[in-house]
């Protein structure tokens, strides 16, 4: 028989709080990948841009599973497979990776942003999907294709719009505007692709009552990606290019640079009446 699924078992505090940390992983992975493109010829990027790309791709996956707390099957316990549940995440992580370190070293042409977008989109649909498929709800889940197909054009539009301001938005308060956008097309894929779900019950299913042991198993999963995601938000803190816009920066760069000549002639100025 088809059950009765929610997305919103706990109100609004699971879509609010996985909104939340996509745009947070949305901003810190813009903001590192910001730093990168600011390097000299020469230096080294790939160091930002992996803090970015995992920054993102943690923030993508948390929201994905934070909303999944919230779904429920009525007369039936969820369950999760761990093994697949943490492959998404490195799926997350690489696809998103992959995006981030063409659009790095290649720029924001339309041919590498349309390719790293068509990839890193399809990439995140695939780990939604993925996280998906280690559900287990007790029986049979079945999905209607044209709404998985709508989530993935989502997913793929999400991903050519952020590696897009990846490496075109410098401001920090662009950035922050840039971030709730990217956050509210993720959470749109998310819950495009959940509306595609409908579970069918086993005879032995039904009848059985949720436990708070999901609750419990996903608060583990998502410890070590929050743990990231608060190391990377020290590192962008204490760094004061990234917390900068580039114009900022420059603009400050323009004004110390007149102060130190004047230091200089006056410590010269003073010598010399020493002298004299």
């Amino acid at each position: 028989m088809s059950a009765t699924v929610s997305e919103f078992h706990y109100g609004a505090v699971t879509p609010i709080t996985a909104y939340l940390m996509a745009c947070l992983g949305s901003a810190l992975g813009l903001r590192c990948t910001t730093r990168s493109m600011r390097r000299r010829p020469g230096q080294r990027r790939w160091g930002w841009l992996l803090l970015g790309a995992v920054s993102l791709g943690c923030g993508i996956w948390t929201m994905h599973f934070i909303a999944m707390i919230g779904f429920s099957v009525e007369g039936a316990l969820v369950s999760y497979d761990p093994v697949k549940t943490v492959l998404s995440l490195l799926v997350a992580i690489a696809v998103v990776a992959l995006g981030v370190f063409l659009v790095g070293y290649r720029g924001a042409g339309a041919v590498t942003l349309g390719t790293a977008g068509l990839f890193t989109g399809v990439g995140v649909a695939a780990m939604h999907y993925l996280g998906m498929a280690a559900m287990r709800p007790g029986g049979t889940v079945h999905y209607d294709m044209p709404v998985v197909a709508a989530s993935v054009v989502i997913a793929v539009l999400a991903a050519t719009a952020a590696l897009w301001a990846a490496v075109s938005v410098s401001a920090v308060w662009a950035t922050v505007g840039a971030s709730l956008v990217m956050g509210a097309a993720v959470s749109a894929m998310h819950y495009t692709g959940m509306a595609a779900v409908n579970v069918e019950l086993t005879a032995s299913a039904a009848g059985r009552e949720s436990s708070t042991s999901l609750l419990a198993f996903l608060l583990v999963m998502l410890a070590g990606p929050l743990a990231v995601l608060i190391v990377s938000a020290v590192v962008v803190m204490f760094d004061p290019e990234v917390m900068l816009g580039s114009d900022d920066w420059e603009n400050g760069a323009d004004r110390s640079a007149p102060l130190a000549a004047s230091g200089a002639q006056s410590n010269m100025f003073s010598r010399t009446q020493g002298r004299r």
